[in-house]
């Protein structure tokens, strides 16, 4: 069974997110098959460009957006240096002056994405969750190497889930 081993803060710069709308979860064969993670890590000059800015970046992200009485909205994609030009049939969301209230999630590959009590432990952390304009919560799963591809000796692997938070 998969648990919290650890949550805490993170300070971020300003990022840009790019990626594809969906009003639902799944379409992560069509990002392999098309090869738009690396298109998007060309758009942004390699992935050494988002890691000298957040020591936690270059990940995979499914980002979820949720409020009362508004659509889920989904989204796949990669959180990017702040002026990374986004290409033609993507989207672009840029954060600013946010911070991460990030949870990671130790477990099976199949058992880390049951994220239900990453809200809980991260505002009994003292974080405050933040909401956008329109009273939306932002959070998403970054699936990064090695944590999150590499197996551990009892063949855990760990997931970063994250909200963004008011600083």
């Amino acid at each position: 069974m998969a648990k919290i081993i650890k949550v805490f803060k993170e300070n971020i710069p300003t990022m840009r997110f790019i990626g594809k709308k969906y009003d639902n979860f799944g379409h992560w064969g069509e990002w392999w098959q098309n090869g738009w993670f690396d298109l998007l890590e060309n758009s942004m000059g390699g992935t050494d460009k988002i890691l000298s800015v957040w020591e936690n970046g270059g990940g995979y992200i499914g980002v979820e957006r949720r409020a009362e009485g508004q659509p889920f909205e989904y989204y796949i994609g990669m959180l990017t240096p702040k002026n990374t030009p986004v290409p033609a049939g993507f989207v672009s969301i840029d954060f600013e002056n946010l911070s991460l209230g990030t949870c990671w999630i130790y477990g099976k590959e199949n058992e880390v994405h049951d994220t239900s009590a990453c809200k809980q432990m991260i505002t009994e952390n003292g974080m405050k969750i933040w909401q956008d304009e329109n009273g939306a919560v932002w959070s998403f799963e970054n699936c990064l190497c090695p944590r999150y591809t590499t197996p551990d000796e009892n063949g855990n692997v760990i997931l970063d889930y994250c909200y963004f938070v008011s600083e």
